[in-house]
């Protein structure tokens, strides 16, 4: 763990903790990369599943910013993920289907979490409310919540701002929903694009290096740095 800012701060004056979905709290690349490695076997593909499922998400990162910064309607999630895949296995050479791309996708809402996770916020979960904020679909939403064996105190959308984090709108709308200043809130993420857009709104947060990345020399640095939730856990509970 490394404490990047006040964590005698943070204490006392957060009162939720809001986290991220897909890739902090559930497994998403480990989940993904199961689910498309029969398919790809199946189609006579030969790379390494792993790396098409990175490719699938950091197209679906891409599309999600072109989609905000449009500032037209809103594209759910699930469309953004078609898109993105379709996209993918077009450039990687995997002849698909519509039907193919839609069942894999809906793989995201069977994902499970670390294995770190529901002990960790078992414990956290008796001193702070637990919220989590995702770019996924508010349906999306509703289908992996049994899966996630803890229950939050709310599950939000970012549907309900129009817009994919981290947009401004998104972090300030989850606040107003929860009936929390930033300030009190300590947002939790795996990724450092989340930390910047939720630091930069004004609220504490958590940068969770499962990956061993840096995080980048960005003016919005994280208060706190931590490996897993055992130790974000350790930390805060």
């Amino acid at each position: 763990m490394r404490a990047m800012g006040d964590i005698a701060a943070i204490t006392r004056e957060v009162r939720v903790c809001m986290f991220d979905l897909y890739g902090t709290v559930v497994d998403m690349q480990g989940g993904l990369t199961r689910a498309v490695t029969p398919y790809l076997k199946a189609k006579g593909w030969a790379g390494d599943p792993s790396r098409l499922v990175t490719w699938w998400r950091r197209t679906h990162f891409e599309n999600s910013m072109i989609d905000a910064l449009l500032h037209r309607a809103h594209t759910p999630y699930r469309e953004i993920g078609h898109i993105s895949l379709d996209y993918t296995l077009e450039r990687a050479g995997v002849p698909h289907t519509r039907d193919e791309v839609r069942g894999l996708v809906a793989e995201i809402e069977r994902l499970q979490p670390f294995p770190d996770v529901v002990a960790a916020l078992t414990r956290l979960k008796q001193k702070y409310r637990l919220v989590i904020l995702s770019n996924g679909d508010p349906d999306m939403l509703d289908a992996i919540q049994p899966r996630l064996g803890i229950a939050f105190d709310r599950i939000i959308s970012v549907a309900e701002a129009g817009s994919f984090k981290p947009h401004a709108a998104t972090y300030r709308k989850a606040a107003e929903m929860i009936g929390a200043a930033p300030p009190e809130i300590l947002f939790v993420a795996n990724h450092a694009f989340d930390c910047v857009g939720a630091k930069a709104s004004g609220m504490y947060t958590a940068f969770v290096d499962r990956r061993r990345r840096p995080f980048g020399d960005w003016p919005y640095q994280p208060d706190l740095v931590v490996a897993d939730f055992t130790e974000l856990a350790d930390a805060l509970a």
